[in-house]
């Protein structure tokens, strides 16, 4: 699966993602593009977008997206972490166009 980690999103992320391809936004030159405007691009290239940012759902219409979107509750790489199962069970079973929420506590 390739996945594109949001800028928001601690980089050292993606040694949790065993067997996916991942990059962020910033590695992609996307840095600091809008929400909108990253989803519409990321939609043509990537199976997985993963966010922290907790106001996408409320700042963008993801009706009708075909990425999934997962929203991670913190970009507490110690807490992310400790999340690493739930994280990993989330992004096998996430359907496209599906928005989910994870909150790591």
């Amino acid at each position: 699966m390739r996945i594109l980690l949001d800028e928001c999103v601690p980089w050292p992320m993606h040694k949790l993602l065993v067997g996916h391809e991942c990059t962020t936004a910033q590695k992609r030159g996307w840095g600091g593009v809008k929400n909108g405007d990253l989803l519409r691009m990321a939609e043509g290239e990537f199976d997985l977008f993963i966010t922290s940012d907790q106001g996408i759902r409320y700042q963008q219409n993801l009706i009708g997206r075909r990425i999934p979107i997962l929203e991670v509750s913190t970009n507490d790489l110690r807490r992310i972490r400790a999340a690493s199962v739930e994280i990993q069970a989330v992004v096998v079973a996430i359907q496209q166009g599906e928005f989910r929420v994870l909150e790591i506590p």
